[in-house]
């Protein structure tokens, strides 16, 4: 095996895997590492990552022979072609020379594979005084019920054709946060079920696809969502009402949680915190 799980378990402040991203903690083995090498030969998606439901090729992969593994830190660089090219540097280790160390990484990386950004990822702990970036939440369905939300919240599909049709509109309105994307999927019947709400027969907010799979342990996840309320709909509880909806529809189908990632101090954050979800940290990424 590459990883001594020694070195490397005391330097994992938070449960983030490159490549695959935030995963539950008690799937963060030295095996979930061991994976994403393997892939990054061979381009393949892993069974349990949370992309290959899109299907096509991985397109991020570990630079195995750039990987730094030492007894107080870990550095594991990745490169994706989307776009200009991106190369990220996970930097795991005390806060000190590990962060320098890796923006360094990051930028002769980005020369080498002739790429535009370089970028260092820092996974900080949930105790972190002053997180920055991204948060990881965790949804636990095993701990209560998730109630049926008290509004009007149904797949697209379920709603009368005249609401169903303003989908469409909806979608372009919110391209920024993935439902132009996730339309096209619809369309092509290519995922799971979408929820949404609507006012005076026009939908004005979507959350999923609803879709339910196995774990790098076997444990049943809900996937991700897309989520999104039109700006003219917010601060009407139509943000809490999808998001409610969709965990009840999570645990009514069998998963035992979900991982969120939020904008530290955005609405969806806020959202999180106030419905009683864990913190297990957060990625802050920096600019090389």
């Amino acid at each position: 095996m590459f990883f001594r799980w020694d070195w490397l378990r005391p330097v994992l402040t938070a449960p983030i895997v490159p490549t695959l991203g935030p995963v539950h903690p008690d799937a963060l083995t030295s095996g979930i590492f061991e994976d994403i090498l393997r892939a990054g030969d061979t381009r393949d998606f892993l069974p349990y990552d949370k992309d290959r439901r899109w299907g096509g090729e991985k397109g991020e992969r570990v630079l195995r022979e750039d990987v730094v593994h030492r007894r107080e830190r870990t550095l594991i660089p990745t490169l994706t072609h989307r776009g200009r090219g991106t190369v990220r540097v996970f930097a795991y280790g005390p806060q000190g020379n590990v962060v320098e160390e890796a923006a360094e990484l990051a930028a002769r990386l980005a020369a080498v594979h002739d790429v535009a950004s370089a970028r260092v990822v820092r996974p900080l702990g949930p105790q972190t005084a002053h997180p920055h970036g991204t948060r990881i939440q965790l949804k636990d369905f095993t701990t209560g019920p998730c109630p049926a939300p008290d509004g009007p919240v149904y797949p697209v599909t379920a709603w009368p054709a005249a609401v169903r049709e303003t989908f469409a509109t909806f979608a372009r309105e919110m391209a920024a946060d993935g439902l132009a994307f996730l339309h096209t999927r619809m369309q092509a019947d290519q995922c799971g079920p979408v929820l949404a709400t609507a006012v005076a027969d026009r939908i004005v907010g979507a959350i999923g696809p609803m879709e339910v799979r196995p774990d790098a342990i076997g444990r049943p996840q809900l996937m991700p969502q897309y989520f999104a309320v039109l700006p003219e709909a917010r601060g009407q509880g139509m943000g809490r009402l999808l998001w409610r909806a969709a965990m009840h529809w999570g645990q009514r189908h069998g998963a035992t949680y979900q991982l969120l990632q939020t904008k530290v101090g955005g609405p969806s954050d806020s959202l999180c915190q106030s419905e009683g979800l864990t913190s297990l940290g957060s990625s802050h990424t920096i600019h090389a």
